[in-house]
């Protein structure tokens, strides 16, 4: 069926590039274009001469994930990037997240629509490690890959043909010796990331083997590692669940985002929550070209009739009309605190940031304090919660939001909260409080009233 519908039998992939600013994300993920005849020698000449004369020669390859003029001048990404490659087994979608600190937010937007992540580490003196200390990206963006569902990450050692490294396994060893320990106290497990050599400007490590500069590297580069990384099968039968990302106009509403379950096609009607409004699919896009019928982790421009542009929000859900998401504005969590100025306490105020979704929240009620290894309560109704406590609380947003408990559906049950533009706690889904439950109780504190 998929190979009717597509013309292409091929595993599809997601991918999103991760890593502190400056690491090379941009220029990795434009040399992988370029090395899998996605983008032309003749382009590629294009952007080397713009770069050359803004003194910026090595840029070239980023500036085919950078597209904007402040992107450019500045060499920072701002917003998730998209690109589209294939090899003879699969076909990938590349995220290029930001790095910055400033634009997290939208580094967690590509990371939910991601199946592997690829942790760019630049191998610099210096670099490496104002990346990794304390306010760095590295550590940040492992987290919230971690959070936002990432299976499997690829760590690549980049810059290793830099002056500073020339190549040097105690280099390679040094970083990896410091990754590894953190990237298991995050949560991966052994099998679950791999470490490589690369240079993203040479493309040493990316299509080629680094056998040459390396011998005491025994792996392949990147692109073998892509082909390699097991495939998860995802079922049809599933409802349909895509979080939208944006939304603007084009010969009708599009929207944007990754279908993450169940499948769809055009003509069919879906329902858009959490304002519960029926849509109609008009048209789907995926790689610049209009498909008729969708995936489980196809990313997607979908053509919308039967709603305004206001109507959509980034965070609201396209789903599947007999059997929706849940909507609510108050659910319990299992929230892992990570550092934290203060002391928590009920009344607490946040951002939070589920699969699109960016939302004020309330730390309604703390229930208990939790046991990390087993699960335990340690303690009933605390009065304050601190950094590095595990704690069971009920959480209220300002606006009614479309979310599934982690048990039913992982993708829309994870979250991250950030507070003063760090992020202080990460968590899952554990029950969704109903509606009218809350119309109940608010009706009768009223009444008391």
């Amino acid at each position: 069926y998929q190979r009717r519908v597509h013309g292409d039998p091929r595993p599809h992939l997601n991918l999103v590039f991760i890593g502190h600013v400056d690491a090379g994300k941009s220029t990795i993920s434009g040399h992988l274009l370029h090395v899998t005849g996605m983008l032309d020698d003749r382009t590629l000449e294009k952007y080397e001469r713009e770069a050359k004369s803004k003194n910026r020669e090595s840029w070239k390859f980023a500036w085919a994930m950078d597209i904007s003029e402040e992107e450019r001048e500045k060499g920072k990404t701002h917003e998730t990037g998209t690109g589209y490659f294939t090899t003879k087994e699969r076909r990938f979608t590349i995220l290029d997240a930001p790095g910055h600190k400033a634009f997290v937010p939208s580094m967690i937007g590509g990371a939910c629509q991601a199946d592997i992540g690829i942790l760019i580490i630049s191998a610099r003196k210096g670099e490496f490690e104002t990346g990794f200390e304390r306010g760095g990206q590295t550590r940040e963006h492992a987290i919230l890959a971690k959070t936002a569902g990432i299976r499997y990450l690829i760590v690549a050692i980049n810059k290793m043909d830099d002056p500073t490294v020339e190549w040097s396994e105690a280099r390679y060893k040094e970083c990896v010796d410091k990754l590894a320990p953190f990237l298991k106290g995050t949560g991966y497990q052994k099998g679950q990331f791999e470490f490589m050599p690369v240079s993203g400007l040479t493309g040493l490590g990316l299509s080629i083997p680094v056998a040459e500069k390396c011998p005491w590297h025994t792996g392949g580069p990147l692109l073998e590692a892509l082909n390699n990384v097991p495939v998860q099968e995802q079922s049809l039968d599933e409802p349909v669940r895509m979080p939208i990302l944006g939304k603007y106009k084009d010969m009708g509403i599009m929207v944007h985002g990754t279908n993450h379950s169940g499948s769809f096609g055009v003509g069919e009607k879906l329902l858009m929550e959490p304002i519960g409004k029926e849509v109609t699919v008009d048209g789907i896009i995926q790689e610049g070209e209009e498909i008729q019928r969708c995936f489980p982790g196809d990313n997607l421009l979908v053509r919308l009739k039967g709603i305004e542009e206001d109507d959509i929000h980034a965070g609201f859900v396209l789903c599947d009309p007999k059997r929706p998401v849940a909507t609510t504005t108050l659910f319990t969590a299992q929230v892992l605190l990570l550092e934290c100025k203060n002391i928590i306490t009920a009344g607490f105020s946040c951002v939070l940031h589920l699969h699109g979704l960016i939302e004020e929240c309330t730390f309604a009620q703390l229930l208990c304090t939790l046991d990390k290894k087993s699960g335990g309560i340690l303690k009933k109704n605390p009065q304050f919660v601190k950094g590095g406590e595990t704690v069971l609380v009920r959480i209220e947003t300002s606006q009614t939001i479309a979310l599934e408990s982690f048990k039913v559906f992982s993708k829309l049950g994870r979250f991250v909260l950030r507070d003063e533009a760090k992020t202080i706690a990460v968590g899952v889904v554990t029950k969704i409080v109903d509606k009218g439950a809350i119309a109940a109780a608010a009706a009768a504190s009223a009444a008391d009233e």
